[in-house]
């Protein structure tokens, strides 16, 4: 059952190579876009954990940790997509577990991460001339994987207890800039004021940014990592379980 759920994502996917070629390529687009612009506005490079360097390598990271968000995004949306034709009743009716479905859906998913941040670390690589750990490659593509899951099952609890589209919509955006601008993607939380840097070390975003950072820079000390890696992971658990919950109990209005 779960491949099923693979191949019918698989399917949905491959009907548009737009949707395709902006789901592989966007994450280097943007680092190109705005890490070039900002990385020549700090020559001197970016100061974070008593470490210079380069901006596009800062915000390399935060890239890939964007990226696993987007990916999320697209596919808790399905689910409204799924609800409008009817197909998502349909699913509720087969032989399989709730945590089958979900595992089918971000199985697939994940793949897409997984390709997506190889593109996007070899072209950083290549073209930006961005220094990387390839020792590191294997926790960078686990990172990717765990945090394109966790993403996913927070924003499935939401898009299934929300029955209209246009408010999960506004719930995204807000959500998506909250997290954003209060974690440490794209500047360090070193220099930040006290309330801003304690809501970004409470931030699942944050978690996962740096994580990223340190295996792909080695910014970072393995300890704070080590940390912020067990939290994301337990996030992830606690949105699985709640996710499960949430599809065995809810129906859409």
């Amino acid at each position: 059952m779960i491949l099923a759920v693979m191949y019918r994502e698989y399917r949905i996917r491959t009907t548009s190579l737009t949707w395709m070629f902006y789901d592989m390529f966007m994450p280097i687009t943007y680092l190109l876009l705005f890490g070039i612009g900002i990385n020549q506005a700090f020559r001197g490079g970016i100061v974070t954990h008593g470490v210079t360097m380069s901006y596009n390598a800062f915000f390399l990271s935060g890239v890939l940790s964007m990226a696993c968000f987007g990916i999320a995004i697209n596919t808790s949306y399905g689910f409204f997509v799924d609800r409008d034709n009817g197909i998502f009743y349909e699913f509720l009716t087969y032989p399989m577990t709730r945590g089958e479905f979900l595992i089918g859906k971000i199985l697939f998913n994940c793949l897409l991460s997984l390709l997506q941040s190889v593109i996007t670390l070899v072209l950083g690589s290549f073209l930006l001339g961005i220094s990387l750990q390839w020792e590191n490659i294997l926790f960078v593509l686990a990172g990717v994987i765990l945090g394109t899951a966790g993403w996913f099952f927070f924003l499935t609890i939401f898009a299934l207890r929300i029955g209209r589209n246009d408010m999960f919509n506004a719930f995204l955006n807000v959500a998506y800039f909250i997290l954003m601008f209060a974690s440490s993607m794209f500047y360090p939380t070193d220099a930040l004021p006290p309330w801003l840097k304690g809501a970004s070390y409470a931030n699942p975003l944050t978690w996962h940014t740096d994580a990223l950072r340190f295996a792909t820079t080695g910014v970072g000390t393995l300890e704070s990592v080590a940390i912020e890696a067990i939290a994301f992971c337990l996030f992830l658990l606690v949105s699985f379980w709640c996710a499960g919950r949430t599809l065995q109990h809810t129906i859409f209005k």
